[in-house]
């Protein structure tokens, strides 16, 4: 039976804790027992705490924890809930999660909780997610983590990363899977009326321009670019109105804003669809020209790269 342990912080999302603890407390359980089946525990769940004592939830309800860390020192799978982003990890709590690493433990971390996985200087290097309203505030703070905003988890053996708090469910199914098989998977996620199909957040992220690098220069072009999207604009115009050359433009755009002028029009323009797609009748056809576009279908194509969803089934599912 593998130990789940799920680090509790003070000021923690509840949700975040509740739906990863129901879905391992109830893989091998909840399907047998609807099946007329003796039930079969897969997994061992401890919530912790530093110290042992009651912590408080976002919303301030109280939670006794099962132990301290220090209680459980052979676990196995450490989860590790949101909480606020801007809170310090005690030194105890860094050197546990170091020491579990070194063991082989496999730690995860939902949504906020990757700022303070962040924190260990486990995830330098690699592939990392966290809830897209952050991801700017995270790449400041962590410039060494490849964080990738749209994914719903990133795996890097035995260090993984989810999206917002609900997806500390698609966690809990892709680790089930790992630890025990799909079938118990989708057992766990049929019971509990889960989505198996989720694989990115990018239909729910809502594109904010980082404003906050302060180049002056840059973000007198994204200002514009904010209100001019549906205007014919290509990089060589952008660079002529910076008064640069487009080499210098480029590299002082990426530089400022972690993508190409390019990408970033894409996303304006994707945006100002999602929002149109959900607030107006208009056609996609009407949208596409609306944003700057003349082709639909090649809009479409960027639309579903940028949101990995197709305009229709956007609005369908989204809207």
């Amino acid at each position: 039976m593998r130990k789940i342990t799920i680090l509790v912080p003070d000021r923690f999302m509840l949700s975040s804790l509740a739906i990863p603890f129901d879905a391992f407390k109830g893989a091998g359980v909840y399907w047998n027992i609807l099946n007329d089946k003796d039930p079969v525990p897969l997994f061992d769940v401890k919530t912790v705490s530093l110290d042992g004592n009651p912590v408080q939830t976002y919303d301030g309800l109280e939670l006794k924890p099962d132990a301290s860390i220090w209680d459980v020192g052979d676990s196995e799978t450490i989860l590790v809930p949101p909480s606020d982003a801007s809170k310090t990890l005690e030194p105890e709590v860094v050197s546990w999660l170091l020491d579990a690493h070194w063991r082989g433990a496999d730690i995860a971390s939902i949504c906020l909780g990757a700022f303070l996985l962040a924190k260990t200087g486990l995830l330098d290097y690699k592939d990392a997610t966290t809830h897209w309203g952050y991801a700017n505030r995270f790449r400041k703070e962590f410039p060494r983590v490849r964080l990738k905003p749209g994914e719903i988890i990133t795996d890097e053996g035995n260090l993984l990363t989810s999206g917002g708090a609900n997806a500390g469910g698609d966690l809990s199914l892709y680790l089930i899977t790992r630890y025990v098989g799909k079938d118990v998977a989708h057992q766990t996620a049929r019971v509990m009326l889960m989505d198996t199909d989720r694989q990115m957040q990018s239909p729910y992220l809502v594109f904010r321009s980082d404003k906050t690098h302060g180049d002056r220069d840059i973000i007198d072009i994204q200002n514009w670019l904010e209100e001019h999207f549906s205007e014919d604009v290509s990089v060589e115009s952008l660079a002529l109105r910076a008064r640069m050359s487009r080499r210098t433009f480029e590299r002082r755009f990426r530089d400022a804003t972690g993508e190409s002028p390019r990408q970033h029009i894409q996303r304006v323009r994707v945006e100002k669809a999602k929002q149109l797609l959900q607030d107006s009748n208009m056609t996609f056809d009407e949208i596409t020209y609306n944003v700057g576009y003349e082709d639909s279908s090649t809009f479409s194509r960027v639309f579903k790269k940028n949101t990995g969803l197709s305009p229709g089934l956007y609005k369908r599912k989204i809207c």
